[in-house]
């Protein structure tokens, strides 16, 4: 028997990744009752180490290894980079929340690791069991992060529903691969492509597979309306592990997107772009008015992110290149401003109090200047207001399905796009002219303070000048399929 081993070198920021997970938790187990911040730091050298490892094993091209199981692209490298810089933001915002919340220990940093690594499993699979295997590695630690506060019945809660439906949706995904390999015959991505480009004799088992596909997709993203687990979930989670879901497992989603439907059926586009314009229009709809009435910010922040996953869908229709560059240059958009309004969040709350009413953002300009003009910043940038950045994530989307013939889509985006401007600029405006219902003041640490300041800033700085942004998303996308 000829036995080829494979070639590790395209996983070996995986391979990293979980031997120091492993160091993690036993660091934690020797030191972590008196040197808490241990883990923390351990976290952050392993996610430099993953940075360091990605930039020097990264080769131009393609390549495939484990039997076509794994792939490493242009694509896949710059959205493992994207997620170890919000990771390490995470944990940096999160490090003051969750030591006063008896939150500062190995359990935390480890799980956010594993969520990680199956975030880069999602990225770079090309085949529906290792996309499936980093899907499920990503949603456990999840479900675990999030029932965390064993003493919170609110976050128990929360975890039981969103393991029940998550559980719910997997099953949908597992059913609709298992259509597909019934259809085609292989789980290879690249060779699903080729059965289906070729023709199957049973098309409508493909379709009805596709469909049970395109649902669980739609929970991973908090699309409507498979949204229902959202906002619950945003209001009872601490508001460390909030921040971490709405923003690192954004990037990962996207890549399942582009590996499961671009890559692996995109010979079917003209089947899947009709569910993608459904589920657009109703998460813009449902996202946009339910947040309205919304008083908990962060359930009004779960409501936005179901209509920004809308948007998102919108360069995915479009179906080309510019499409699909739009699309992920939107998540990147989304997961900066996600990460400047949660760290805003946690900058205001302090022990035994929790910043997650709107009214708590009273006269924060008289508290403190300077934090009020970063949400600002951060708030118009979500409305889409110039010259901040969440303006040309927006125009962008919108040329892509204007491009491809969808004007009466784009003509409802905009709509429903001014619709959600109302519950950004209120914020805004309680924060401008009400007055302050506690003077309590804002001490963060130096690095919060400084990472914060330019969290906001780059929400300017891209507004300005969004090529560099933008040239970088196409290149990831053009090198990619």
């Amino acid at each position: 028997m000829n036995f080829m081993p494979p070639d590790f070198a395209p996983a070996y920021p995986e391979i990293f990744l979980l031997v120091m997970v492993c160091v993690v938790l036993l660091a934690d187990i020797a030191w972590g009752e008196k040197k808490p911040y241990v883990a923390y730091l351990l976290s952050q050298i392993t996610l430099l180490g993953c940075a360091l490892i990605t930039f020097g094993t990264s080769v131009p091209g393609v390549v495939y290894t484990f039997s076509g199981m794994f792939v490493d692209d242009a694509m896949a490298d710059i959205l493992k980079m994207l997620v170890y810089i919000t990771v390490a933001t995470v944990l940096v915002y999160s490090r003051a929340y969750i030591s006063v919340r008896g939150m500062l220990s190995g359990e935390f940093f480890s799980l956010a690791l594993f969520a990680t690594l199956g975030m880069m499993v999602m990225i770079s699979a090309s085949h529906f069991l290792t996309l499936y295997l980093g899907l499920e590695l990503l949603s456990l630690s999840q479900y675990a992060m999030v029932a965390l506060r064993r003493d919170s019945a609110v976050a128990t809660e929360a975890a039981i529903k969103y393991f029940v439906l998550g559980a719910l949706a997997s099953g949908f995904l597992l059913y609709g691969m298992s259509m597909v390999y019934g259809a085609t015959g292989s789980l290879n991505i690249a060779r699903v492509t080729e059965v289906i480009q070729g023709g199957v004799s049973n098309h409508a088992v493909l379709v009805v597979g596709l469909v049970f596909i395109v649902a669980g997709i739609s929970f991973k993203l908090s699309a409507a309306p498979f949204h229902m687990w959202a906002p619950d979930v945003y209001q009872g989670a601490p508001t460390a592990v909030v921040l971490f879901i709405g923003a690192a497992p954004k990037l990962a989603a996207f890549g399942f997107v582009m590996r499961l439907l671009v890559e692996g059926m995109g010979a079917m586009v003209a089947d899947w772009q009709g569910m993608l314009v459904i589920l657009a229009v109703m998460s813009m709809m449902i996202g946009n008015l339910a947040a309205i009435a919304q008083t908990n910010i962060k359930r009004m922040l779960a409501y936005s992110t179901i209509s920004h996953m809308g948007f998102m869908l919108l360069g995915f229709i479009a179906a080309d290149e510019n499409g699909y560059s739009a699309s992920m240059f939107y998540v990147v958009v989304y997961v900066l401003m996600t990460l400047g309004t949660f760290g805003m969040i946690m900058l205001l709350s302090r022990e035994g109090f929790e910043a997650d009413k709107l009214e708590d953002f009273k006269g924060l300009n008289r508290r403190n200047p300077w934090y009020a003009f970063i949400t600002l910043l951060l708030m118009f940038s979500m409305a889409g207001v110039p010259p901040t950045v969440g303006i040309y994530a927006k125009l962008s989307v919108l040329q892509a399905v204007l491009s491809a013939g969808y004007i009466w889509l784009a003509v409802v985006a905009v709509l429903f796009s001014l619709i959600g401007a109302f519950y950004y600029l209120r914020i805004v405006k309680l924060m401008y002219f009400d007055e302050p219902e506690t003077d309590a003041p804002i001490l963060p640490d130096g690095d919060v303070k400084l990472l914060i300041s330019a969290n906001g800033l780059a929400i300017l700085a891209f507004g300005l000048f969004p090529q560099v942004l933008m040239a970088l998303c196409a290149y990831a996308i053009q090198q990619s399929i």
